[in-house]
C-alpha cells in the first residue's frame, strides 16, 4: 500500500464514521493513560525515597517496561484464542494487584517490593497498548487511522486527572509518601474493567489447526513493518528518557513536587491532544510527512532541555516531545496496520510490541543512570543518534513505492 492510500477518501468532519465501540475504547485508553500518568509523576521519586543506591531511582520503572515487552506477547497470544475482553480484563487485574503492591512496599520500606510490585504492572500496560488495534478492527478502513487518533487521544483526560490525583495524595498518609496514590490508583483499573463490559468486540478468530499467516520473517522484512517499529521504538524511546528524568532532575534544581507534576501533566497534554487531529494530518500530508514532523520536535526539544534548567525550559522539553511522540507513534501505528493479513494480526502486533517496549524499557534505567551520573543535559543529547536514525528510516520509506499482502 502507497502512502497515499492510507490518505482518506472523501474529506468530512473528523469524527464522521466512528462509532460507539471505538468511543468507548477511547474512555479504557483515558482510564490507562490515568494510570500512566500517575506513575510518571511518581515513581522516580518513589524509587529515590526507597533505593540505598540512588543511581537506581528509575529502575522500577524501567522494570515495568521490561514487562510491558515481555507480557505484550502473553496478552497478544490470549486475546488471539480468547479476543479482546478477556486480555483486557486480565491487564486491568494486572494494575489492581500492581497498584496495591506498590502502596503495600512503600509501607514496608521496600524496594525490591516495589521492583516486584512494578514488573505486575507491566501487565496492565502490555493490555492498554493494544486498544489502539482493537479500534482499527472496529473501524472502517477508511477511518482506521482517525480511529487510532481518536483512542489514542483519549488519554488528553490522564493529563488532567493523574497529576493532579498525585497532588492531592502524595501525603495522604502522613509519613508513607505517595502511598495513598497508589492507593487512588488501584481504583482506575476497576473503572477500566466495568467499561470493557459495555464494548462489542468481534468474537475471536477460530485457530487453524496448521501456521497461521506467513512466517514472521517475512512480514518483519517488509519496509512498511521496519519502519514502523523505528518509530514506536524511537517516539516512545526518545520521549521515556526524557520524561522519566524530568522529575528527579526538577527535584534536583530545586523546583517543587507541584512544579514537576505541573510539567508531567503538560507533558501528558503534549503527548495526547495532538491525537484529535493527527489522523487527519496523516490523511492530508501523508505518513512520511508527519513523521518527519515528530523527529523536528524532539529535536527541538534537545535544544530546550540543554539551554536551562527553570521550569519553562522542562515544560517546553516535555511538551515538545510529547507532541513529537504522538506524530511517530500514531504514524507508525496506522503503518504497521498495513503489513498483516486478518490471521497474522496477533504475532504482529505482539512482536511489535516486544520491541517497542524492549527499548522503552532500556530508555528508561538510562535515564536515570545518566541523569545521577552525567546531569540533565546528557539525558537530552542522547535522543540525537535516535533521532538521525529515524530520519533516515523515514526517507527509506519515501524512497520506493510501497506494498502489502491483500487483506482477506
Amino acid at each position: 500500500m502507497s502512502d497515499a492510500a492510507l490518505k482518506a477518501a472523501p474529506r468530512a468532519g473528523w469524527l464522521s464514521g466512528l462509532n460507539r465501540d471505538v468511543w468507548l475504547l477511547a474512555a479504557c485508553q483515558a482510564l490507562c493513560n490515568t494510570s500512566t500518568a500517575i506513575v510518571i509523576s511518581a515513581s522516580a521519586l518513589v524509587g529515590a525515597m526507597l533505593a540505598e543506591d540512588k543511581s537506581l531511582a528509575t529502575f522500577p520503572h524501567a522494570m515495568t517496561w521490561l514487562s510491558t515487552m515481555a507480557s505484550s506477547v502473553m496478552v497478544s497470544m490470549l486475546m488471539r484464542g480468547t479476543g479482546r475482553r478477556v486480555g483486557f480484563i486480565v491487564g486491568a487485574l494486572g494494575g489492581l494487584i500492581g497498584s496495591l503492591g506498590v502502596a503495600w512496599s512503600i509501607y514496608a520500606g521496600s524496594f525490591h517490593g516495589f521492583i516486584a510490585a512494578s514488573i505486575v504492572m507491566g501487565l496492565f500496560n502490555a493490555a492498554g497498548m493494544l486498544y489502539r488495534f482493537a479500534a482499527a478492527e472496529l473501524a472502517a478502513p477508511e477511518v482506521r487511522a482517525k480511529a487510532i487518533s481518536l483512542v489514542i487521544g483519549g488519554g488528553i483526560v490522564s493529563a488532567i486527572l493523574g497529576p493532579e490525583i498525585a497532588k492531592h495524595t502524595v501525603d495522604a498518609f502522613g509519613p508513607f509518601k505517595f502511598m495513598g496514590t497508589y492507593l487512588a490508583l488501584a481504583a482506575v483499573p476497576l473503572l477500566l474493567a466495568m467499561v470493557i463490559m459495555f464494548i462489542r468486540f468481534p468474537q475471536a478468530p477460530k485457530r487453524a489447526a496448521g501456521p497461521t499467516g506467513r512466517p514472521l520473517g517475512q512480514i518483519m522484512a517488509q519496509r512498511n513493518f521496519v519502519v514502523a517499529v523505528l518509530a514506536g521504538m524511537i517516539g516512545w524511546g526518545g520521549m521515556v528518557l526524557v520524561m522519566t528524568a524530568t522529575p528527579l532532575s526538577m527535584v534536583a534544581c530545586g523546583h517543587s513536587f507541584a512544579d514537576s507534576a505541573f510539567v508531567i501533566q503538560w507533558h501528558i497534554v503534549g503527548m495526547f491532544a495532538p491525537s484529535f487531529f493527527t489522523g487527519s494530518l496523516i490523511a492530508r500530508f501523508g505518513l512520511a510527512r508527519v513523521m518527519f514532523a515528530g523527529v523536528a520536535l524532539m529535536a527541538l526539544a534537545v535544544v530546550a532541555g540543554v539551554t536551562g534548567v527553570a521550569v519553562t525550559n522542562f515544560l517546553l522539553v516535555n511538551v515538545l516531545a510529547g507532541v513529537g511522540w504522538n506524530f511517530l507513534f500514531v504514524g507508525g501505528t496506522a503503518l504497521l496496520t498495513t503489513v498483516y493479513r486478518p490471521e497474522e494480526r496477533n504475532k504482529t502486533e505482539a512482536v511489535n510490541d516486544f520491541l517497542v517496549f524492549g527499548v522503552v524499557a532500556l530508555s528508561s534505567f538510562t535515564s536515570g543512570w545518566l541523569h545521577n551520573l552525567f546531569g540533565w543535559n546528557s539525558v537530552p543529547y542522547a535522543l540525537i543518534p535516535a533521532l538521525a536514525i529515524m530520519l533516515a528510516a523515514i526517507a527509506w520509506f519515501s524512497a520506493a513505492p510501497r506494498t502489502v499482502p491483500a487483506r482477506g
